[in-house]
Formats: C-alpha cells, structure tokens, sequence
C-alpha cells in the first residue's frame, strides 16, 4: 500500500472563520498582496476583510483586476502588482479564478520565469510565496489544490500547471462569504464540485512506485479519496438544487462549502477525468463557463464507461439519496444517471454541446486535443483514443447516449498506458 495526503498547512472550515483571516495573514508576512476582482471587492463582506488586513500588516496592494479563466495578460499584471510592494504573502479573495491566479503570481515571485515555463505537471522547482486562500464559491475547491488552470492566447486550450508546490498554505473556507453568490455561479461552480467528486470516485486506479507521490500530482483513486468524494457527493446531492434556488438557505451553503472542499481533496490526488479534458478545449472554443462544460459532458463519459464502472455509479446512488435499496447494479446506475440528468436540468445545464454553439464538425478535433491533456485524460475508467472520446462527444452533441460503446468491466482496473 502507498497513498499520499496533501493539503494546506491549516484549513480553517465554518461559518464566522474569515475573521482568522487577518491574523493568518500577518503571520505569513507583513508586505500583502490581495488578488480579487471589482466586483467583490465592491461587496462588505470583503471590503470589510480587506481593511482588516490593512489594519494588521504594514503595505497592502490589492489586485482587483482579475477575470475569468486567468488569461496571460491577468498573470503579468498581478505580478507586476506584487513587485511593486515587494510582497512577501498573497491573499487570495474569490473563486477559482482569483485563487488560480494567485497561485501562478505566488510561483513566478519565487522562481521567475513566465507561466509558460511551468505548464504541465511538477515544473515548479520548490515551495512559493506563502498564500492564504479564501473561497467565495463553491466549486473549484483551488483552494486546497496543487493545480492553477491558465488561459495561453497561443493555444487552443486551457492549460494547467500542477505541482505540490503551490497548495495554498492556509485555506480559510467560510460559508457565509457565499451567500452573494448569483444562482448561475452557484449552479456552475456546484456542479463543477460534484464532478470532482464524481470523477474521483470513478478514476482510474494506479500501481506505484515510492518515488511516484513525489513526482507525480494525480495518481489515481484510492481510499482516501473514495472516502473524501463519496462524503462530498452526499452533500452536494441533498444541498446544489436548494443553494441555487434560494442562496440564503444557510444550511444549503453550509453543505456546498463542506462538499466543494471535500472534492478538492479527493481530486488533489485521484485527478478528474474525460469531463475536464474535453472542457479544456471546448471552453476555449466557446467562451462557455467550465463549470457548465464539465457538468454537460459528465453523464456522456459516465455512461460511455459504465460496464467499467457500474457497481461505482451503484455506490454514488444510494450516497446520493436515491431509493435503490432491492435494485441491482445495473438498475442502480441507470437510476444514479437518470437522476443526474434531472438535477442538470433543474439547475440550468444545457443538454447538449449543440446548445452551447459547439459545431459538430470540431467534435473529432476537440476529441484529439483532449487526448493529449495526459494528466487528466490518464484517469479515466474507459477508452482514451481519439474516436472513443470523439463518441462522447457526439452522444453529447446530439443528446443520444444510446449508440455509445461502452467498456468491459475489467478496464476501469487497468493501468493507463
């Protein structure tokens, strides 16, 4: 046996703990870069953590000019931001976006360089800048995670640099700086959190070697991240429908907080799969959010490997809430899948990848690009060839998941090759 956990030095969960944030941060550095965006730092709850920290520490620079999926552009501003104060601890205040961007200022601070250098897996040469990560979403959980997603205007899709290195050093998650956040950000960066969990639990199981939890950022599923996803996908289920309805249900918003965190947990070290890859150039394609990308293609690569991974998508069933108490595995799953699909709908996910301007023409193009995002696609339980994610793509362009061709069951079990 040989697992590996990795996570921040102190994650801080519950309502009322963002007022730790202006003391963790003083003890990390006294020169602070916060990374946010306008619109939260317009919001009271921030405003009033911002002047907090102004209170405790000696310089604040704050960078509030971050935007969706951390283009370059972002990067080389917030850098320049940090250089001005000569900072010595980051901030980070916002979602996967501002987390993500902070990670990368953090690295390039220490090491120099431009992003690009870094791309790909374990590129970062040792520890950063210390950082303190605080989610105002439920979704990505970068809070906890070794992995900063970046937009590069030279490629055709979004690229990722991951390595243990930049797990935040503190994560401070609490629910109620979530309760602002607008259904549709809700809706997206909850179902992002649910397939963290759901593609966790499905990954793809891999042998190692001592040296490989060192070396390597995603190794696969294992019971460590079974328990993690399996406890997230259960308050994700109960709580997503609930927090987009109504985002002053506390208990709602206390459940997503726990079950994102959770999430990142389980795919800090399981990995995510077919969903996230084909997002990455999908999303760059279409502009569309991820959240909303990963959540439409994730019942396509479920039910495209589920002979692989039936008595799994049992599991999640019954986690899930579902009444499958004398049914088989396979009556389990097609009701776990079923009941996805209902909660896609009622949250706003559009079915089909028609629907989000996909043309189908770039389906077998879209399909090779993913099959070279190794990190990801190497944890996926069925086939990773260019036409077995070609037809997921097209069942989810048309809507039809009948004419997939699914798995044997002994190939979730495989190693990736």
């Amino acid at each position: 046996m040989l697992e590996t956990v990795r996570g921040p030095r102190q994650l801080i969960v519950g309502e009322g703990v963002a007022q730790n944030i202006p003391r963790v941060v003083a003890e990390s550095g006294s020169r602070v870069l916060i990374v946010t965006d306008k619109v939260l730092l317009g919001q009271p709850g921030v405003a009033e953590i911002v002047a907090a920290v102004r209170e405790k520490v000696d310089v604040v620079e704050v960078f509030s000019d971050a935007t969706p999926d951390v283009p370059l552009a972002d990067v080389a501003l917030a850098v320049s931001a940090a250089a001005k104060v000569d900072a010595d601890v980051i901030l980070a205040i916002g979602g996967g976006t501002v987390i993500d961007l902070a990670k990368i200022v953090g690295v390039i601070r220490r090491h120099g360089g431009s992003p690009r250098d870094f791309y790909g897996e374990s590129k970062v040469p040792g520890p950063t800048m210390p950082l303190v990560a605080v989610p105002t979403t439920s979704g990505t959980g970068s809070e906890l995670t070794p992995v900063s997603v970046l937009t590069d205007p030279d490629r055709e899709l979004k690229v990722g640099v991951s390595s243990v290195h930049i797990v935040p050093d503190f994560a401070i998650v609490d629910p109620e700086l979530t309760y602002t956040c607008p259904s549709t950000v809700t809706a997206h960066s909850g179902i992002d959190a649910f397939c963290h969990a759901v593609e966790s639990y499905t990954a793809r199981p891999r042998p190692h070697g001592p040296r490989d939890p060192v070396e390597q950022v995603f190794l696969g599923r294992n019971p460590i991240t079974d328990h993690y996803a399996l406890l997230a996908a259960e308050r994700i289920a109960r709580s997503l429908r609930r927090a987009v309805r109504d985002g002053g249900d506390t208990e709602a918003r206390a459940d997503m907080s726990y079950g994102s965190m959770l999430a990142g947990l389980a795919f800090s070290h399981a990995g995510n799969g077919a969903p996230h890859a084909l997002q990455y150039p999908i999303g760059a394609a279409t502009h569309t959010p991820h959240g909303l990308g990963v959540g439409l293609l994730l019942p396509y690569a479920l039910d495209a490997a589920r002979d692989a991974i039936g008595d799994r998508l049992a599991i999640l069933a019954r986690v899930c809430g579902l009444d499958v108490t004398d049914a088989s595995d396979t009556e389990a799953a097609d009701t776990f899948l079923a009941w996805l699909d209902g909660l896609l709908a009622d949250i706003g996910i559009p079915p089909t990848l028609a629907d989000i301007g996909v043309a189908r023409a770039d389906l077998p193009r879209f399909a090779e690009m993913a099959s070279g995002v190794t990190r990801l696609i190497q944890n996926h339980p069925g086939p990773t060839d260019t036409a077995s994610l070609t037809a997921i793509l097209e069942a989810a362009w048309t809507g039809d998941r009948s004419r997939l061709v699914r798995t044997s069951s002994r190939d979730s079990d495989r190693p990736f090759t």
